[in-house]
Formats: structure tokens, C-alpha cells, sequence
């Protein structure tokens, strides 16, 4: 024990400056007085870089030796020259010995509700096939699994070596993890060589240089310090000349160092000037094969005992390794003590009991013990190992990285295990080492009737992050002969979604439609045309909708919802009738039809894209309560999977864009905002991402921050457009914000082309695209007559759809480029039209311009009501530009302008309540009023409060009161586009 004090002393010469880096980092983790927990404390990050040998280890051993004397709780990784390929094998080491203590009860409670998420990544068997969370989500749950534990077991300190090897996986976590260590409790100290950074791990340079500091460099030892150690080991009689030329042969390397004073040692060479040319020999001869020497003497027995060691690496606990070198347990454990006193081997950790794996000295010993295994013994040995550790127990994925290794021989055997290791890492969260694996099955080869299913296997794991690479692989599947019916569907339905999720909607479109002649089944050739009418439906270029409408709507009446392709045509023809400007009803049946008793986000046969469009349906048909709810499940169904990706981006983001449409700007923007970032994680010029785009812009607008939004708008301004259909229209936001911009003419450009685009796929309603409620207001200063023509037909398209909001929304637009009288009435219209909707925004809006109108006319004291009802609204949903009007408007009027803070998530009043339930089970006005002593149109203003309130019209209440509602017959509804919509 003491020659291992004396060794850490020795290697820790001049490195006086590091250990007070280390020591300052420390007291502000732990304070300056660890009596005093109200003192200032913060974590942060702290690097030492270096070459091999040069000490980073050593430093980081005497920081966890100080950070456990200080009560600080210590844990601690390394990453592995040969482990880089086992997903997640950094994070694993962190916390096994934290979990290994303890049964599935206790894992449960300390991962709570990631357990199902983590649980694998960390190294845990969970029980049940589970789904296979992607990275991001696996992420996140780490993050919530340290922050808690810092919390928890503060103050703590992480340490990681050889950065520079750590996994793919662990290190993508780490780099992005890093920055919060200064918010918490926990101080992360890191290890590197700079030379040995592959580009995946360059980004660890920055973790310092985050938080304003910079990695701390080892510098090799000086002159002296060579000799302090030289003098320590082989006596003082040794001279400068001696001492000076050990540091020349060394360059000061303290590792180096240490090996040559024991081999002058052992050689038992007197360290006198005399004896310099020995000294060069003997370090010639230790660079060419002194290692291999040293260990050849040891004897066969040590030498295949360190061979096992190299090759299991992190397996390699004294029982593994003995089965791999073919030694008895006695021989083992004689062979270990040896090649420990040969400062080889790492002397076996204390009250391990066998269990802890077996290490060398240094990880300079262990490169150079395996790459001097021959290459046709080192394959063989993997082959071992993964033999070994399959029938330890250890799984697929411990044995897959000596699979890698292995020559491809054909061997049903590696294929098998290859496949699993690849599920054991998608269920991890870790597709790209599934997909290595994977590959690799496919090199060895498959058996012929095998190969199909493994092309397949692959292409679905690339489909997160690569979907080109998934397309190759899945059109190379349906080129194998003998495909079963099966697995050529799979194959199709996801090929369809690589292409679609590309932005190659038309492929994704013809692809399925190819296979609609040749589905061996009714169900199968269903499926695939639902697929085909929604890759067609998102198609931005698509020339053929009025015809596809038709044919959709004749498809739909004859379905009836009993299986989950009807259901998805169903849901697509509501979808269909809706953008079309169908009447409202069509499309709310067709949904509630689809919907039945859910629709997954997250089933892996079937896509979330329909059941985000049933949702929208219920937004866009005055009921964003519904909608909201549906968006509130399938987030939370995406959460529980660990899905933290696109669907979630979307969920989030449209949860945002029904708030939005209710009113409630200030949540709208901070949904958006995080489904924007949630979106870019995954890739910026995604449908998710430009659905964040065109949400945020539209919500800044609405809040009257036109700068913001314009700033907003140039920063994406140069990125392309994906050939999707998007929700809400990108260009008709941008024309919007051109108009708010008062740039009426760029407007007027930007809004003729979106009408062009839309009319001409006969997407006409304009609640979906309310290009020409725009377009009216940029045509009135130029050619008011066309802009009158322009929002005259809006009120039209919108009377045909039916909703409430979308009339009063048209009819405002009308006023807006009327005149005179004609804009009072029409403005008092729009007005008495939102009131029967939910949309609480284009309430206020409405209202504070009748209230202006009507002063502009004298009459005081209706405008007077008229604006104290639009300020109302307006600070409720967070319209500061528009409240700031309304008190203009009131004060010009001669009225007090109001001060007001209302929180319109509050709940309905016992009186608003009993109106909402008489009116739920079909009563009108007149009677609710008869039957509760109140005025018609004191009801009407209770039921107004009750639209904004719960987020729907009149027709939606039963639903969300839970209270019958009137029965409505099939029989009533069209079966085929209407005229005007068609």
C-alpha cells in the first residue's frame, strides 16, 4: 500500500497549480464552511487535458480523494479504447454501483415515471417488450436522473476519464448536459487527451470555455521533478547527468518516468553518469519490445491472461477472464498477482470478491497489450468473448461489440445476435449503435429467406436520423425475392414515411399507390390507400385534389369505422371536408367518427399524423377545448415513451397554435417557443420546425410586437420551405406579417400567390387559410372595389362553413375595407358572431374596433361598452398593443380607461355553469332565460364567457359538460364536396 502512496505522490510533482484549481472548485461546490448550508454554492465543470501518461488520472484520484474528505458524494466513469461501440457504457458506470444495491421497487422510485425511459440506458432489465425511445429522450431523462441525484446527495462530484474514448452516446449526453452543472450542487471534472479527440468528441473542449475558463493543460515534469523521482526510486547517489538524461529519454512524461526508473531497477543499473549508454539501450530496447518482453518472461499462462484482459475490457471480471484465457480460477487468480507485481495489471481492488473487472496499470499498457495480440488470435478471442458473455447472462448487447470484431463467416449464430443486440440498443435509445450492429448482421451474411427482414430492421433504425439512408436500405428489402405479404407491407408503409418525414411527399404518395393493385388483402390494400390520400393530402404541389376529394368521399360513406384503416380514412375525409370549407358538422362527424375511443401518437404500425389532424378539426370547428385535450393526451402519451422528437415538437407546438386561436397569447408563445427548440434538436427545416415558425410569428402579430416578429421572420428567412402542407400556412403568415409591416404591396404579391395555391387544390375555407382576409386589407388603399369583392367572398366561404368564429372573422375583414354605416353594422355582426365562439382574441379585436367606430360616429356611450368589453378581452389574452388602443379609444371617448389583471383559465361561475348545462341539452336562449330570471340577452353574454372559458361553440358543450347530446342522423350529411367547396 505504501508503493502506491509513494507512486500518486510521485505523480502528482508540480502539479501545484491543478490541485488549487481543484481545491477552488471544491469550496465553491461545498462552501467555505460545510457548517454552513446557507452559504453561496455552485457547481460547474472543471478539465484537465494532457498526452497519455502525462498525470490527468493521478490528479483526478487526489480530487476524489479531497471531494470524499470534504463529505462531498463522488462518482465516477472512464471511457475505453475498445468500449466505444457499447452504447451508453460511460453512463452505465456512473450509476450501476449507485443501482446495483438496490431491487426494481427502489429503481422505480428513483426514476419515477423515466423509469421506462432510462431504465435500459443506465443498464436496468425492464420487464415487458416496452418502446424504443428516442435519444433525445433518453436525454432528458438522464438529465432528470443527475439533477435529482445532485439534489438529493448534494453536494456531488462526477468524474470522467479519457473523455476522449467515451461512447457516442454518453458523450452526446455529457456536452449537452455540461452547461446546467453550474445551476446545481454538482461539479463535473474531465479528463482528455487532445490528440485522440475524434470529431463526435471534439465539443468536449468547449465545456470549460462555457462557463468563462479554460481546460488546465498538464505540462511534462521539469528537469528536477524527473530527478526527484529518479532519486525517490533508485537512491540519492543518483547523479544530474543520469537524472537529466532519464528526462531527456522520457520528455519529462511522468508515466515514462516511473516505468524507467523500475527497469533500471530491475536491471539493477547503478544510476551513475558512467552508465548513460546502458541507459539509452535500455530504452531503445523497451520502445521496440519491452512491454512484449516484459510480459513473454511472465510466461505463457500471464501472457494469455492479459490478452483476456484486453479484449473483454469492461467484462473482464477474473471468471470471464479465465474462461477466455483457458486458466483454472487458482491459475487466474497466481497469474493476476504476477502480472500486478510486473506493473502490468492494476492490483485487484479490495473486498471486490471477484467481481469488479480486472484492469491494467495504465491505459498506455492496455492499447499496447492489445494491439500486440495477432489479428487472427484477437479475432478469434472476440468470438470467445461474446461466447463467454452471452452465457454469463450479460445480453446481446454486452457480446455485440466482439461480434463487430468478428470476420463475417455466414454464421446464423452472429446474425441472431446481432439482431438482438441492435433491440436491446433501440430500446436503450440508442439507434445509431442498433444500426451498427445491424450493418454488420447484413455483412456476415443472412441466410437468403433472413435478408429481407435484417435490410428492414436496419432501415427503421436509421429513420430518426437518416431517413435517406432509410429509404436505400428499405428499397434494397423489396427487391429480395419471396417477400411474405407481412413484412412487405411493413416494408412499404415505412418507406412511404421515410420519404414523407424527407419532404418527398409525391414519392411518398406513389409508393403506396403502387402497392394498392398488388395488397393480397382487403385490409392491406385499405391501409395503403389511406396511406396514399394522406402523403397526397400533404403534398404542397399536389394538381389533382378536387379529383382525390371526390373519390375520398365516396370511399368514406361506405366506411364504418371498425378497423383502424377505415378509421384513418375517416379521419382523413374530416380532415378533407374541413380545408375544403365544407359545412363544419361534415367534418366534426367524420372526426368523431375516426376518433372513437382514441387515436395512439405513438402506435408503431400506424403514424400520429392523422390523429393530429383530428385534432386540428376539432380547432378549426370552434371546439380548441377538444382539440386542446386531444394535443394534452397525445404529448403525455409521447412523454411516457421517451418520444421527445418531432411528435412531441408537434404536439407542443399545436397545443400552442390552439391557444392561439382561443386567446391565450401568452401561453401560445411560450409553447412555441418550446416546440421550436424541441424541433431544432431534431433538425431545423422540418414540418415541425416551420410549424413553429409560422405559430410564433402569428401569435408576436397578435400581441402587436410586429418588430419582433419581423426580426424573428429575417432570421429564418433564407431557409427552405418543405414541400408539406403546414398548419398554420407558413406564406400566408409572412404575408400577414408583410401586412402588419404596412409593406402592402410585398403583401399583396405574397397573399395572390398563396390564393393561387390553395383555390387551386379547392382548400377554400377560411378559418384553415385566411389568406383572403388578409388580402382584402392590402388591397383597400389601391383598389378598395377588389378588395371588397376579395372580402366579400370570404364572408361566403365562411357563412358555408358554417362556424361561428369564421363568420365573425370574415365579417370583420368585410367592415374593415367598408364604409360608413355599412362598417358599423358589419363590425356589430362580426361582433355578435364571436360572441358565440371560443375565440376570445378576435373577440376583443372585434370589439375595441366597433367601440372606436361608433365613437367616430357620436355615440359615446355605446362605444363606451363596446371598449371596456374589448379592453377586458384584451388583457385576458395578453394583447398588450390592443389594450393599449382600447384605453386610447376610451380616454378619447371621455371614459376612465381600466386597469385590469384577469386570468381567463378561471372557472365558470354557478350561474355561467347552469346556462352552459340548459344549453348543452339543447335549450335556446329564450327558454334558459324564462327558466333563470334572466334577460335573452344577459344569457347570451353568460354563454359568450362560457365559449372562451372551455374552449368551444354551442355545439361542442355536451361533449365537454358530459351531458347528452341531441341526436344528429347521418342521413343529413353530404356525402361528396359541395358545389361551392368542390
Amino acid at each position: 500500500m505504501m508503493g502506491r502512496q509513494d507512486r500518486t505522490r510521485r505523480a502528482l510533482l508540480e502539479r501545484e497549480a491543478e490541485l488549487a484549481a481543484v481545491d477552488v472548485a471544491l469550496t465553491d461546490l461545498c462552501g467555505s464552511d460545510p457548517g454552513d448550508p446557507s452559504g453561496t454554492r455552485t457547481g460547474g465543470v472543471i478539465a484537465f487535458a494532457g498526452p497519455g501518461g502525462v498525470g490527468k488520472t493521478a490528479v483526478l484520484g487526489e480530487m476524489r480523494r479531497r471531494a470524499a474528505h470534504r463529505g462531498c458524494t463522488v462518482m465516477s466513469a472512464r471511457g475505453g479504447e475498445h468500449e466505444q461501440g457499447a452504447a451508453f457504457h460511460v453512463v452505465r458506470q456512473l450509476f450501476q454501483p449507485v443501482l446495483a444495491t438496490t431491487g426494481e421497487e427502489e429503481h422505480r422510485r428513483i426514476l419515477g415515471s423515466w423509469y421506462d425511459i432510462v431504465a435500459p440506458a443506465v443498464g436496468l432489465v425492464v420487464s415487458g417488450s416496452g418502446g424504443s425511445p428516442d435519444p433525445q429522450g433518453v436525454r432528458d431523462g438522464l438529465d432528470w436522473l443527475v439533477t435529482r441525484f445532485a439534489v438529493e446527495h448534494a453536494p456531488v462530484v462526477m468524474i470522467l476519464d479519457d473523455v476522449h474514448w467515451a461512447d457516442p452516446e454518453s458523450l452526446d449526453w455529457l456536452i449537452r448536459f455540461a452547461a446546467r452543472a453550474v445551476d446545481l450542487p454538482l461539479l463535473l471534472a474531465v479528463g482528455y487527451r487532445p490528440e485522440d479527440l475524434t470529431a463526435d468528441a471534439a465539443a468536449v473542449r468547449g465545456l470549460t470555455e462555457r462557463q468563462g475558463s479554460r481546460p488546465h493543460v498538464l505540462a511534462p515534469l521539469t528537469p528536477a521533478g524527473v530527478g526527484r523521482i529518479v532519486r525517490d526510486v533508485l537512491g540519492e547517489e543518483a547523479d544530474e547527468a543520469f537524472c537529466r538524461e532519464c528526462w531527456a529519454v522520457t520528455g519529462g512524461n511522468p508515466f515514462e518516468v516511473v516505468e524507467l526508473t523500475a527497469k533500471v531497477r530491475d536491471r539493477d543499473l547503478k544510476p551513475q553518469t558512467v552508465n548513460l549508454s546502458a541507459l539509452r539501450e535500455l530504452v531503445a530496447a523497451a520502445k521496440d519490445s519491452g512491454l512484449g518482453d516484459r510480459l513473454t518472461r511472465l510466461g505463457t499462462a500471464a501472457v494469455r491472461l492479459a490478452w483476456a484482459v484486453a479484449v473483454l475490457g469492461i467484462e473482464a471480471t477474473p471468471s470471464l477472464t479465465a474462461n477466455v484465457a483457458g486458466l483454472s480460477e487458482t491459475e487466474t487468480a497466481e497469474q493476476v498477482a504476477r502480472l500486478a507485481d510486473a506493473r502490468i495489471l492494476a492490483p485487484p481492488r479490495q473486498g471486490a470478491r471477484g467481481t469488479q473487472p480486472l484492469e491494467f496499470l495504465h491505459p498506455l499498457i492496455a492499447t499496447a497489450v492489445y494491439q500486440a495480440i495477432p489479428g487472427a488470435l484477437r479475432v478469434a478471442m472476440h468470438g470467445q468473448a461474446a461466447s463467454v458473455v452471452l452465457a454469463a447472462g450479460l445480453g446481446s448487447a454486452a457480446a455485440g461489440r466482439h461480434l463487430l470484431e468478428m470476420h463475417p463467416e455466414g454464421d446464423s449464430w452472429v446474425v441472431r445476435h446481432l439482431r438482438e443486440a441492435a433491440r436491446e440498443y433501440l430500446r436503450a435509445g440508442a439507434p445509431d449503435a442498433g444500426r451498427r450492429c445491424l450493418a454488420r448482421a447484413l455483412r456476415e451474411p443472412p441466410a437468403p429467406e433472413e435478408r429481407a427482414a435484417v435490410l428492414y430492421e436496419l432501415g427503421c433504425s436509421a429513420q430518426l436520423t437518416e431517413p435517406s439512408v432509410t429509404v436505400n436500405h428499405l428499397l434494397a428489402a423489396l427487391e429480395e425475392p419471396d417477400l411474405g405479404s407481412d413484412l412487405r407491407e411493413a416494408i412499404i408503409y415505412r418507406l412511404a414515411q421515410a420519404y414523407g418525414h424527407s419532404g418527398r411527399m409525391e414519392e411518398a404518395a406513389q409508393v403506396v399507390a403502387a402497392e394498392v393493385g398488388r395488397a393480397t388483402s382487403a385490409r392491406a390494400r385499405l391501409r395503403m390507400q389511406a396511406e396514399q390520400f394522406m402523403w397526397n393530402m400533404f403534398r404542397a404541389d399536389e394538381k389533382e385534389s378536387p379529383a382525390r376529394s371526390r373519390r375520398l368521399a365516396r370511399l368514406a360513406d361506405h366506411l364504418t369505422g371498425r378497423g383502424m384503416a377505415e378509421r384513418y380514412l375517416l379521419g382523413l375525409r374530416a380532415w378533407d371536408a374541413m380545408t375544403r370549407g365544407e359545412p363544419a358538422a361534415t367534418a366534426l362527424h367524420y372526426a368523431e367518427e375516426a376518433l372513437g375511443d382514441g387515436l395512439s401518437w405513438t402506435d408503431d404500425d400506424w403514424g400520429f399524423e392523422v390523429p393530429i389532424l383530428v385534432a386540428l378539426i376539432f380547432l378549426h370547428c370552434d371546439q380548441p377545448g377538444r382539440a386542446e385535450a386531444l394535443f394534452n393526451t397525445g404529448i403525455a402519451e409521447c412523454e411516457r415513451k421517451g418520444w421527445r422528437g418531432s411528435h412531441l415538437a408537434f404536439g407542443i407546438t399545436l397545443l400552442g397554435y390552439a391557444r392561439l386561436r382561443r386567446g391565450a397569447l401568452v401561453e401560445a408563445e411560450e409553447l412555441a417557443r418550446e416546440g421550436m427548440r424541441i424541433a431544432d434538436l431534431v433538425g431545423s427545416s422540418t414540418p415541425a420546425h416551420w410549424t413553429a415558425v409560422g405559430t410564433l410569428i402569428e401569435t408576436l402579430i397578435s400581441r402587436g410586437r410586429i418588430r419582433e416578429a419581423q426580426e424573428f421572420a429575417a432570421g429564418h428567412g433564407g431557409e427552405i420551405l418543405p414541400q408539406a402542407v403546414l398548419c398554420p400556412d407558413v406564406p400566408t403568415v409572412r404575408g400577414e406579417l408583410l401586412l402588419a409591416s404596412n409593406l402592402h404591396g410585398e403583401a399583396r404579391q405574397q397573399l395572390a400567390e398563396v390564393g393561387r395555391r390553395m383555390d387551386g387544390r379547392g382548400m377554400r375555407n377560411p378559418v384553415w387559410c385566411p389568406w383572403q382576409l388578409h388580402m382584402a386589407q392590402a388591397l383597400a388603399l389601391t383598389d378598395p372595389r377588389q378588395a371588397a369583392e376579395v372580402a366579400d367572398d370570404a364572408v361566403r366561404r365562411a357563412r358555408q362553413f358554417g362556424t361561428h368564429s369564421a363568420i365573425g372573422r370574415a365579417l370583420h375583414s368585410a367592415a374593415a375595407v367598408a364604409q360608413g354605416s355599412e362598417r358599423i353594422k358589419l363590425l356589430a355582426e362580426a361582433v355578435s358572431h364571436l360572441e358565440r365562439s371560443p375565440s376570445a382574441y378576435d373577440l376583443a379585436v372585434a370589439l375595441v374596433d366597433h367601440g372606436a367606430a361608433l365613437r367616430r360616429v357620436g355615440l359615446p356611450q355605446e362605444a363606451g361598452d363596446r371598449l371596456y368589453r374589448g379592453l377586458k378581452g384584451a388583457v385576458r389574452c395578453g394583447a398588450d398593443t390592443l389594450a393599449s388602443r382600447a384605453r386610447d379609444e376610451l380616454s378619447a371617448a371621455g371614459l376612465r380607461p381600466m386597469q385590469l389583471r384577469v386570468d381567463h383559465t378561471s372557472p365558470l361561475t354557478s350561474q355561467e355553469q347552469a346556462v352552459a348545462e340548459r344549453a348543452a341539452e339543447g335549450w335556446p336562449d329564450d327558454r334558459i332565460g324564462e327558466e333563470m330570471g334572466l334577460a335573452e340577452r344577459e344569457v347570451a353574454r353568460l354563454l359568450s364567457d362560457v365559449y372562451r372559458k372551455v374552449g368551444t361553440d354551442r355545439g361542442g358543450l355536451a361533449t365537454l359538460l358530459g351531458t347528452p347530446r341531441p341526436d344528429r342522423t347521418r342521413s343529413a350529411l353530404p356525402t361528396e364536396p359541395g358545389a361551392p367547396g368542390g
